[in-house]
């Protein structure tokens, strides 16, 4: 089974058989859930939709059915075309939208579409709403208007140089010194929306632009998670052109990776930390990242004298926990920056800004700005057990194998040692236990991943 309906959204392969896939009929339906929900939330006959779409093949087709979907329900719907997840976030209350869908797989391969959806705040839903439009779904509980109270479809293709021109006027990002300090930046925006909005982004900030995989066709070039393994013709060209750093986005760019100029990976872990440091320097305060994100951000934190707290894993969990810890930036180690002054939503344009201020203001390289930071290895790693194993009785052995130790049980179970840490997760779909570990070296870190299976199985009794 390849659709995956959850309290964040929809999302599935294309084709198929209807309840297996996302088809056009489960598309219809969740929109028109969403739709329905939305009307009765607002208790308004015609709320306002913002709509945006990256660039998959199947994002055109996807688009219409929800868009008329809701039409049919008398929603309006400003149609953003192709765009971003944080354009989309930035349009909805600009447009004193009620809520707005994002049309996109994120990293996953170009097969795979979703609808994401915002409240009128442009922000992810909480779990309470997500599961009631689940509801509405599940029940097929919509109810459509009559012909007189059809929706409208405006479109607007504005917005990304609407977003663009926001994330220049933030007080921290100095456009001069950035066009002072020449940069040369190669982009590789996956053949997706980022080959839109981020060479118009650099070449607003006077950056040299090397395009690579900017054209957006929706036809990935390589594996659109931006990790190591995916960006070697990135690092090839950055060495080539002998630019400055290189920067790729995934197809929905919330996530923002670098490579240093001499081809080396900055450290997707270390985007965060990198641009955290530069806003702390200029407004002290404190930050949130996930449990299972880096400990260098916190590191970083408290040399700003500021308060570090981790949150549960995913963006809506980070986002209420900035809020309740007056976070002045934060975000995800996959490269999602959140930083509140612009929105509350990962952004990679913000990112790129304060990644080139910070730069242009330390005037080194970027590979002497990571070894600047406190280095740590990441090993990610998961354990198959069987049906008839019960994973919550696991994850408890394990902290009481480990309850000297500090503990947190927000999300799963994490254990921090001194100078290391292990994240256990269970997953939502399988009898999988995802191993998150973190140490000085990356042999360390392999290590305590082994350790840890070794203990599970041990626990488990397999």
């Amino acid at each position: 089974m390849t659709l995956i309906k959850s309290i964040s959204g929809i999302r599935g392969t294309i084709g198929g058989s209807v309840g297996d896939n996302l088809t056009p009929v489960d598309t219809v339906k969740f929109a028109s859930a969403y739709g329905s929900w939305l009307k009765k939330e607002t208790k308004k006959e015609h709320p306002k939709v913002v709509v945006g779409r990256d660039a998959r093949i199947s994002g055109s087709m996807i688009q219409q059915l929800v868009m008329n979907s809701l039409v049919g329900l008398g929603i309006d719907v400003i149609d953003l075309g192709l765009s971003t997840t944080p354009t989309v976030e930035v349009a909805v209350p600009l447009e004193k939208a009620d809520g707005g869908i994002i049309l996109t797989a994120s990293h996953n391969p170009k097969q795979w579409n979703a609808l994401k959806l915002l409240n009128s705040k442009g922000e992810f839903l909480n779990a309470e709403n997500g599961k009631k439009i689940l509801e509405i779904a599940e029940n097929d509980g919509y109810t459509f208007a009559e012909v007189d109270d059809l929706g409208n479809i405006t479109i607007n293709d504005t917005y990304i140089d609407k977003h663009i021109d926001k994330v220049l006027n933030l007080s921290l990002v100095n456009a001069e010194i950035i066009r002072k300090a020449r940069f040369k930046v190669v982009v590789d925006a996956v053949n997706s929306t980022g080959g839109i909005a981020v060479p118009r982004l650099l070449k607003k900030l006077g950056v040299a632009v090397v395009e690579l995989y900017c054209e957006p066709n929706g036809h990935f070039p390589h594996n659109p998670e931006p990790l190591k393994e995916h960006l070697t013709d990135l690092s090839e060209l950055v060495v080539k052109e002998k630019a400055d750093f290189g920067l790729t986005v995934d197809p929905d760019v919330d996530r923002l990776a670098f490579i240093s100029e001499d081809g080396e990976m900055f450290g997707e872990e270390y985007t965060l930390v990198a641009c955290a440091d530069f806003v702390l320097g200029k407004t002290p305060g404190n930050t949130v990242s996930n449990l299972s994100s880096s400990r260098a951000l916190r590191d970083v934190t408290e040399k700003h004298n500021g308060n570090y707290e981790a949150s549960a894993v995913g963006e809506v969990n980070v986002v209420e926990k900035m809020k309740t810890n007056n976070a002045v930036i934060g975000g995800e180690g996959n490269g999602g920056i959140i930083y509140p002054e612009l929105h509350y939503g990962r952004d990679s344009l913000v990112g790129i800004a304060l990644f080139l201020t910070h730069l242009a203001e330390k005037k080194c390289s970027v590979s002497e700005l990571r070894n600047s930071y406190p280095s740590y290895f990441m090993s990610k790693n998961k354990i198959q057990l069987t049906p008839d194993l019960n994973v919550d009785e696991i994850l408890d052995g394990f902290h009481k194998k480990h309850s000297s130790e500090e503990v947190s049980t927000v999300d799963g179970v994490k254990v921090d040692f001194d100078d290391s840490w292990v994240h256990l997760r269970k997953s939502n779909t399988e009898p999988i236990i995802r191993i998150y570990t973190e140490a000085l070296s990356q042999e360390k870190a392999d290590q305590l991943a082994e350790d840890t299976i070794t203990t599970l199985k041990r626990i488990a009794g397999i």
